[in-house]
């Protein structure tokens, strides 16, 4: 039997032919994102490691896959894009595995494409998970997110704390949206500043949007962004409204609510 491989940008849209198929996807490595994946059956899945972080959030989601049987490996932010998945195939290596993916053979310094072939071995098909609880809470004008695709037309003109990457895919999700401001991890800046090139497009967009340190708050996890995010990358928009960088996330986010209320 052939199995598929799928090569995504983003975990939050995945077609159905993931379903048994090896999973290459340009999020994060966070809970959050791979439930996603497990949600829609892949047999593996590989997930960027966003510079890892705070706590280690960046490959959290390897531990959770474990606990449910599916194998999960990291792509070092050093060596590919993230939100990228086809240049994590096309040139990514590999940083973390747990205990499923290492069965297959799976170890830190391969290439994306050598481990996605070995994962093509793992077994499947693995139980469904548990719905995880919406990871999103509103405040008055600002909503914490654990992903930004949990957002949407409701919070236009809202801050909005993600605990997304900021990079392309989570921009242009926000973009549709228009929240008066957006926070997203800069998942350690990583490969060609890959973390932050989604503020370049709120930016043409005239929204605000700002990154938190991958070290100062845990990625997947929005109310860290906003409670203990700084401010590493501003852009134009985000700086016209007193954005700094290394300030704080929560002053900016209040700042910029009262203003829209």
């Amino acid at each position: 039997m052939s199995i598929a491989l799928i090569v995504v940008p983003s975990v939050t849209k995945l077609p159905p032919e993931t379903d048994g198929a090896v999973l290459v996807g340009g999020s994060h490595g966070a809970v959050y994102a791979a439930y996603l994946s497990a949600k829609a059956g892949a047999r593996a899945a590989i997930h960027h490691d966003a510079g890892i972080g705070l706590g280690e959030a960046g490959v959290s989601g390897l531990g959770w896959a474990a606990e449910h049987g599916m194998a999960m490996a990291a792509v070092a932010a050093s060596s590919a894009r993230i939100g990228d998945g086809a240049d994590m195939l096309r040139r990514g290596l590999i940083s973390r595995v747990n205990p499923q993916a290492a069965a297959c053979g799976v170890a830190a310094g391969q290439t994306v494409a050598e481990a996605a072939d070995l994962l093509k071995a793992a077994l499947w098909p693995h139980r469904t998970p548990e719905p995880l609880a919406e990871g999103r809470a509103l405040a008055g004008r600002i909503v914490c997110v654990d992903s930004i695709s949990l957002a949407d037309a409701r919070d236009r003109g809202r801050v909005v704390a993600s605990g997304s990457h900021g990079g392309v895919p989570a921009g242009e999700t926000a973009a549709a949206f228009q929240p008066a401001l957006a926070l997203f991890n800069d998942a350690g800046f990583g490969m060609e500043g890959a973390g932050v090139a989604g503020l370049a497009i709120l930016d043409k967009a005239g929204i605000a949007g700002a990154t938190v340190g991958a070290l100062s708050a845990r990625i997947g996890d929005g109310h860290s962004t906003l409670m203990q995010g700084q401010l590493s990358e501003v852009n134009e928009a985000a700086y016209r409204l007193g954005a700094r960088v290394g300030t704080s996330a929560l002053a900016l986010a209040l700042s910029v609510a009262e203003k829209a209320r």
